[in-house]
């Protein structure tokens, strides 16, 4: 399943590239450009991280941290959407994928978190 999520938010960044591209050289654009940039591919990057992490802790806080520039990279393509500084019908399925990789991520994160308590709660 991680191997799934590696490669699904790598291919994701990816598109957000190649997105960015088509983005008008206005003002706007290139604002609302650099910011889905960034998250977009910081969700992957993240992920990869959330692999090589040194501890469970760590690796939770990673995969959050993927998470959150999901959320942001929904928010911005929203953004762009909602300005229509890209045709509508353009912008439709990078949103989806951006939306079926919060609700994956958001899984991940409450299953780890919930696992963890869970394994706290057994200690006592």
């Amino acid at each position: 399943m991680y191997q799934d999520i590696k490669e699904r938010t790598f291919n994701f960044g990816v598109r957000i590239i190649k997105m960015s591209e088509y983005l008008p050289n206005t003002k706007a654009g290139k604002v609302l450009g650099n910011q889905v940039l960034r998250s977009g591919t910081s969700v992957g990057a993240n992920v990869e991280e959330a692999v090589a992490a040194f501890s469970k802790e760590d690796y939770i806080f990673k995969m959050n941290t993927s998470l959150k520039e999901a959320r942001e990279t929904h928010y911005w393509l929203r953004m762009i959407k909602a300005s229509e500084l890209l045709k509508p019908s353009r912008l439709e399925a990078i949103i989806s994928e951006a939306d079926e990789i919060k609700k994956i991520l958001g899984a991940i994160v409450s299953k780890l978190k919930r696992n963890q308590k869970t394994k706290g709660k057994s200690k006592n």
